[in-house]
Formats: structure tokens, sequence, C-alpha cells
């Protein structure tokens, strides 16, 4: 956020609340009053890491705020963001959402930067003990004594490869960036005195901004007072994520001119025909399984009901970063109403199987509540394929659908029937061409080229640069 004369922090708090789904781990802010910039960072959730007297403290005109779903690192302290770093003539702080395919790449990069006596040691500094790809692109970023920040940009963005959307701050301007592909959302707002920069429009209206439009593909935006100005680092490969219309982002979001909602009621509606089926009612699983329940019992015919109750206190499962975290989770999460299910041929939609656990709990409620019959149905494809660009998916091993089919998932859920909608289905409900989506998570088509399997992994970073923080040396990959 850009607003001379506007209390920025605070903007920046209530962005981040608007947009808490999209990570649950830790959160952070920088905010720069045009001589320095002071960011403050914890693990929680955003109502958890601030308070009232912390935002006043860091008064200012520019902001960077970030919520963390970890993809590269482990969700620790030292991994939340911003990322903050100085530089030749002050400092910079970074927010990114997605997750780099080139990281090894980038340690080498870091690697060869220069360190000579009496100038700043990047390697040290910058680096510390964190182990994930922001910090490294930060750290090249950082790294320019005799050309802009906004030069430096220029150059380093093209060399990074993968799903990201940046921004990034020094004490007097502002910036974003996202990647040629365009995999994850970003939109640009106008303040009646500023400028704003979030993943979704949603937080744009929280804070009164009006969204002027989508930030381009491969295109790097820089704000200060002397108004806004585009540069084409790249030229732009649109591939956004498919999983963002089903899942990742919040219903009132519009991504690519499309409503999420809409596209979500009309995979419903899809599945309604691919997989009709005799039933009583239809439910929802809270809160991403609803515009799809509601389009499957529009064009059904069959009831629609609640029937399920979500506790609004607890994060997303699916989001969680280890798996007991998942499996304890479930039923603190949801019950199930009796009154409505007891007796009921039941169709139960949700937007996604990955490991199967999270319906097994659903569908054995259904049945503990009394329920004659219970239909799962999908409104994806099902999931085969890790993603290597921003959601922490399970491993080829751990995924569900890789193993069995439909009839056999169903068996193993405990479900009567299960119906996942077709991948042509989904795309369709999206309303873009199958050319403009990445699919990677159900088909295997990357649309990015990945590395060796020896160079990605959430955690590749974590023993290669530990050692940075006892002082040892940064560590060169050999890449194939």
């Amino acid at each position: 956020m850009w607003a001379p004369g506007e209390d920025v922090a605070k903007l920046t708090y209530f962005g981040l609340y608007a947009l808490q789904h999209r990570g649950q781990e830790s959160a952070g802010i920088s905010v720069s009053n045009g001589r320095q910039i002071l960011v403050f960072k914890d693990m929680g959730l955003v109502s958890q890491v601030f308070d009232e007297n912390t935002l006043e403290a860091i008064d200012g005109h520019i902001a960077v705020g970030h919520c963390r779903y970890s993809t590269t690192g482990a969700s620790t302290w030292t991994n939340a963001q911003p990322t903050f770093r100085p530089t030749a003539d002050g400092s910079i702080a970074l927010g990114h959402n997605g997750n780099l395919t080139n990281t090894a790449d980038l340690v080498d990069m870091v690697a060869a930067l220069p360190s000579e006596e009496g100038e700043l040691d990047i390697h040290s500094v910058n680096l510390e003990a964190s182990t994930n790809d922001t910090s490294l692109v930060t750290a090249l970023l950082a790294h320019h004594p005799d050309e802009s920040l906004e030069d430096r940009a220029l150059e380093v963005l093209p060399q990074v490869k993968g799903a990201f959307c940046f921004v990034f701050m020094n004490e007097g301007t502002l910036y974003a960036a996202r990647d040629p592909e365009g995999i994850r959302p970003l939109v640009l707002g106008r303040l009646e005195r500023g400028w704003v920069v979030a993943s979704e429009g949603a937080a744009l209206a929280t804070v009164g901004a009006s969204v002027v439009r989508e930030v381009e593909p491969g295109e790097l935006i820089v704000i200060d007072e002397g108004g806004l100005r585009s540069h084409k680092f790249a030229e732009p490969q649109r591939k956004g994520c498919v999983f963002e219309y089903v899942y990742l982002a919040r219903p009132d979001a519009v991504i690519a001119g499309r409503s999420v909602h809409e596209a979500r009621v009309e995979m419903g509606r899809v599945l309604a025909r691919e997989f009709p089926i005799e039933a009583d009612v239809v439910i929802p699983v809270p809160e991403s399984g609803i515009p799809a329940a509601t389009g499957y019992a529009l064009e059904s015919g069959v009831p629609y009901a609640q029937g399920f109750v979500k506790n609004a206190y607890v994060g997303r499962t699916f989001i969680q970063p280890s798996q007991t975290l998942r499996q304890l989770g479930i039923r603190l999460k949801l019950n199930a109403l009796e009154h409505v299910i007891r007796g009921k041929r039941v169709v139960v939609v949700d937007d996604s199987i990955v490991r199967g656990n999270t319906q097994r709990a659903q569908v054995r409620m259904l049945r503990e509540a009394g329920a004659a019959e219970v239909h799962v149905r999908i409104s994806s494809p099902p999931v085969k394929w890790p993603c290597f660009y921003g959601i922490d998916f399970a491993t080829r091993a751990e995924l569900i659908a890789n193993g069995l089919d439909a009839e056999e998932i169903a068996a193993s859920v405990g479900a009567d029937s299960l119906g996942y909608i077709s991948l042509d289905g989904m795309v369709e409900a999206t309303g873009q061409p199958k050319s403009s989506l990445c699919t990677a998570c159900f088909t295997g088509d990357y649309p990015i080229p990945l590395p060796d399997e020896s160079l990605l992994g959430k955690h590749l970073l974590e023993a290669s640069l530990a050692p940075l923080a006892h002082g040892e040396s940064l560590p060169v990959f050999n890449n194939p």
C-alpha cells in the first residue's frame, strides 16, 4: 500500500484480515515513514499477531503485509514475512505469494554475489536462518550497489521461475510483480490518496479501495511520489491456477473477469448433470462446498439444507502444515445436524479429495447422525499430482486418487457413491479457455518446467541453508 496521509498500518491490517483464508501460520507488516522501514511479524493469525499498540508504533505511508501459508521452508518465525534486508542505500521488505521452481539456481546466484571487505556481507546478513525461497529473491534484489532497486528488479525478475506475486518496498517506493504465467492472482486498487495491491479484490473493498485492474502476468508496477508506472519484464503466458476457482479464493473474488462464486455454482450444476442420484437432501461441506452444493440442488431439484455446523473459530484443515493437525482438527471443525440428516438419502458436496481423511470423517458423522445413504460429489477432478506453484498438496504416494478409482475411493471413505466433476466440466465452469489455466494437480501437465525431483520440495532449503546461521559457507547446487 502506498498512501501518504493514511494510517497504512491499520489499513494493511484490515486488508490482511480479508485475506486470512490464504494463510494462517504467521502474519507480518512492514511500514516505511520515508526514512526507515519497521517490520513486525509473528506466528499466528492476523488478529493474534497485532494489537492497537503495535499498529500505532509502525507509522508511515508505505506498507507491505503478508499472512503466510508455507510451501517452501518450515512454518517458523524466521520464515515469516515480509522479509527484511539492508541494502547499500537503505533497506527492502518483501512479501511473496506463490512457490518458486528454480530455488537451487537462486541459491547459486546468491552465492555468486560479491562480498568484498568493507561492503555489506549480504550472505550472512540477508539469509540468516530463513529457509524459504522468498529470502533468496530478497537477497538478490537487495544487492544493487550501482543501480536503482527498480533497475535491479528488472534484472532479477526474468531469472525467477515458478509462481510468484511479489509486493516489496524500500523507504520511498512500492513495487508489485507477477510471474509471466499469472498463476496466482494479483489486483491493483485505487484509494482517494493512494494505491493498493492485493491478492484478491476483497482486501481492496475492505480498505475502501476500488479495483482498477489485475496486475498483468510478467508486469512490474512501481508506485512513488511521481505516480504509477509499469514495466513488462517478460511476455505473458497466462496459466492461472484453476484451483483458485475451486477452493483457494474467496467466493467474492473475481479472477480474469470471472466471479469465483458463479464459477463454483456452475460446477455444482455440472456435477448434477454428470452424476445425478435419487436423494432427499443436498448438503454442503462448509464453507467452500456451499456454492457448488447450491448449484447441484438448483440443477437436480433436490432440496438444499445445512447438514453440517462449522466452528467458525477453527482454521481450514486443508491448510494446516501437518497431517497430524489435519486429523486432530476434523472433529473440532464440523458437527452433523441430526434432525436434517436422520433417515435421509444425502448428497454431500465438497470441493476436493486429497488424502481422503476429511471425507472419511464426514461420512462417518453423517452415518452416526442417521443418514440412510451418503452420496459424495466433488466439484473438482481427482487430485493426482502435487502442486509446485503454491499449494501444499501431499506427495503423489499420499494422494488417494493415485491408487484407487472412484468406486474404490467411495468404499474407502464409506460412501454409497462418489462422483467427481469432469476436467472439461470444471474448466467450462470457470469461463476461461483451457489453454489459459494450470490444471497440473489434475493432469500432471506442468506449465512451468520443473527441475530434477531432488531440487524440489517444501524442505529443500532446510538442510542446505541452515548452516548459514552458524557462519558456514553458502552451499552451491550442481544442477543437472
